[in-house]
């Protein structure tokens, strides 16, 4: 059995850690939250069991005390470990805790790394693990971030003050965030006088290479009592696993890259060899969603790779969705690059189709330009983007080739993922992998020709396959070789822009499908959806700060052909707050229409150096898909801009409170900025003390206010 006999306490930037080490040299992590620690149970038996800094599960070795089930808790080596020491330092971005802890049995040992961010309440955590025994170890499952006790502040049942938010997050469906009680995740309390424990786990869990497939790797957790709150993301760009489950009267909060239950994932260590968990950060404030976010938003910002794109947040037309649908050619784009010059693009990107005559989608993977579309060469269109002062880009998809693409036929399986001895498919594409020199050496060729031969400064990058559980080439698991790809991945990445430091490269899988930070820390722009029903992407804009930073989030905006004065507006609306993806058959819109596109691409150069500082507000809450009323808005200091959808329903005023957007002190000056003049007869708005009142007189509209904040000390 095991007491406390020292206390390690930690404050950084609103952050309370305490740890605690055992009579018998064994850390525990207590506490972890945004107010002071007030103390645990004291149980000897539990202090044994639980609060483990890390879990780290190696094959056979016994798991006593718990029952587990598919839990992953008192691990061994986990709950073996012994304390070794704690650096405690300062670096460029913050304070920097290195935790040392030592298994003898085992022969583990456990490196542990926190590092603060100076002006955020968030640390970045990862864990080392290394073999220093004599024998072959196989690690079966460690935890990048483990914490028990998630609800232990206050005194009401974790029923009534516990709420998790996270996002479902699927193809053209994307961030679709949901708000669930214990209860609801099938973690219910029984009577207060009975210690009843479960083998039900509530999960979040992504096994592929499409990292967001159905998740987004982060979530917030809330204590309504204790007005607290802990939010995180996972940084992987592959399988993960978030675990919310109880040991012994308390809940805790697991945090991983793949596993061997979830993920088809083990690593042999030999004696000497190390392996490192992937990245996550982990945060806490009070019960606030808003206020955690902004938090996030800080964050992202600090670990993102510098670049001007995120400072300058350039305007990009994009031939695809709803407009040429990828089948681009010379003829079709001309009109398209004079109209997106005309109503102030920066950026003109052929999408897909520029590699190949018809039919192309089983035959990628060479990239070379297709002369029956572009006669007189791509470089004869990109010289054109460029003369109308615009920077062209091409769509790539470098991580895959088709079946039907004669580079494959000749190439050795070792070039892509292997499962039973045979090439893994997946519609009609076998996945590369990027392990492989060989394969390294093609894909810099390709980046290479593209960007001095085409002469391209922007690439879209997608990727519309999910191979599965991952290759059992040179690997000891398939989800181990799936790992060191995606690592590889991010290396080459690296390369790439080391190699071209002003390129910009969209991450972009079937929209929003790998919207996670392990790439957004390295790439500057994400597509954030395929959705094609402009009122449908109304949901995913007005999400889409909490996943992502807004400099980041670029949004379609595609009048129809067909369409009316309202629609472009509401298509507009739906980027000017993030990055605009402009797209649609702007020759062939009304003069009216047209002028509407340009007012709101020459309105977003006004704020666009706002929207790269500010942070996210939902003054109705975060939107739901059957909303009739949406709402989103990002906050500086002095202003706030707001969006407001209208999406049917008998209501045509909608009630929007403004005490999280107005700070104590201070009063709400509110102007209708987007459209300034246009059907105007179509709105009205008044400010109400903290209310802002608005009525859209057509069930389908949408607009932008700016809130000017004015001090009345």
């Amino acid at each position: 059995m095991a007491k406390i006999v020292k206390q390690i306490k930690i404050e950084e930037d609103g952050m309370y850690l305490v740890f605690g080490v055992t009579d018998e040299e064994q850390l525990k992590l207590l506490h972890f939250a945004a107010i002071p620690f007030c103390g645990i149970e004291d149980n000897e038996q539990y202090i044994q069991e639980g609060f483990q800094l890390v879990q780290v599960n190696f094959s056979g070795y016994n798991r006593p005390y718990e029952k587990h089930g598919n839990k992953h808790i008192v691990t061994a080596p986990g709950y073996l470990l012994t304390y070794v020491g704690m650096e405690d330092g300062r670096n460029e971005i913050g304070r920097r805790l290195v935790i040392t802890q030592k298994d003898s049995l085992t022969g583990a040992k456990v490196i542990s790394y926190l590092q603060f961010y100076t002006g955020t309440s968030t640390v970045r955590m990862y864990h080392e693990v290394v073999n220093e025994g004599e024998e072959e170890q196989t690690l079966e499952y460690i935890s990048s971030f483990y914490y028990l006790g998630i609800e232990k502040e206050g005194k009401t049942s974790s029923d009534e003050k516990m709420k998790l938010t996270f996002a479902c997050h699927g193809w053209q469906k994307e961030m679709n965030f949901r708000t669930v009680t214990f209860p609801q995740m099938g973690l219910g309390q029984t009577q207060p006088t009975v210690n009843q424990r479960t083998s039900c786990t509530f999960e979040l869990t992504n096994t592929g290479n499409w990292s967001t497939k159905k998740y987004l790797p982060m979530g917030y957790l809330e204590n309504t009592e204790a007005d607290c709150g802990l939010y995180w993301q996972i940084e992987h760009n592959g399988s993960w696993h978030t675990e919310i489950s109880d040991v012994n009267g308390h809940f805790y909060l697991a945090l991983s890259g793949p596993t061997e239950v979830q993920s088809h994932w083990f690593k042999i260590l030999k004696p000497g060899e190390r392996f490192m968990t992937v990245p996550v950060a982990v945060g806490v404030s009070a019960a606030d969603f808003n206020q955690a976010m902004g938090q996030l938003t800080r964050y992202r910002r600090m670990i993102r790779r510098p670049n001007r794109d995120n400072e300058n947040l350039p305007v990009i037309f994009n031939d695809y969705m709803n407009c040429l649908f990828g089948d681009p050619t010379t003829e079709k784009e001309i009109p398209l690059i004079d109209a997106a010059a005309e109503i102030g693009c920066e950026y003109f990107v052929i999408d897909a189709g520029w590699y190949a005559p018809g039919e192309w989608w089983d035959s990628v993977g060479e990239w070379q330009q297709c002369r029956e579309r572009f006669p007189g060469g791509i470089e004869e269109v990109t010289a054109y983007i460029k003369d109308k002062g615009m920077v062209p880009g091409v769509w790539l998809e470098l991580e895959v080739m088709g079946i039907n693409c004669e580079k494959a036929k000749s190439v050795p399986d070792d070039w892509f993922f292997v499962r039973h001895g045979k090439r893994v498919f997946d519609r009609s594409r076998y996945q590369l992998d990027f392990r492989n020199p060989a394969v390294i050496e093609h894909v810099d060729e390709v980046i290479d020709r593209v960007v001095n031969q085409y002469g391209v400064g922007y690439i879209k990058m997608d990727y519309n396959i999910e191979p599965g559980i991952g290759t059992e080439l040179y690997a000891d698991s398939v989800g181990q070789g799936m790992l060191e790809h995606e690592r590889a991945y991010l290396a080459w990445l690296d390369g790439v822009f080391e190699r071209y430091p002003n390129l910009v490269i969209e991450n972009c899988s079937s929209g929003g499908l790998r919207t996670d930070y392990a790439m957004l820390s390295r790439y500057s722009i994400q597509s954030t959806s395929d959705q094609e029903d402009y009122r449908n992407y109304a949901t995913i804009a007005a999400n889409a700060c909490a996943g992502l930073t807004p400099e980041q989030a670029a949004v379609w905006s595609y009048p129809l052909r067909d369409g009316d004065e309202e629609e472009t507006i509401y298509n507009m609306v739906n980027a000017l707050l993030l990055r605009i993806h402009q797209s649609g058959h702007i020759p062939q819109l009304s003069e009216g229409r047209k002028a509407l596109v340009k007012e709101g691409i020459a309105y977003y150069k006004k704020i666009r150096a706002d929207i790269r500082v500010a942070e996210p507000v939902w003054p109705l809450g975060l939107a739901d898909s059957l909303d009739y009323w949406l709402t989103s808005a990002l906050k500086t200091k002095e202003k706030v801009y707001l969006a407001v959808w209208r999406r049917g329903g008998a209501e045509d005023t909608c009630q929007i409170p403004l005490d999280k957007i107005i700070p104590a002190g201070h009063k709400a000056v509110v102007r209708l900025a987007y459209p300034e003049s246009t059907l105007a007869e179509n709105v009205e708005y008044a400010v109400t003390g903290q209310t802002l009142c608005v009525t859209f007189k057509m069930p389908v509209m949408a607009r932008i206010f700016e809130v000017v904040l004015k001090s009345v000390r």
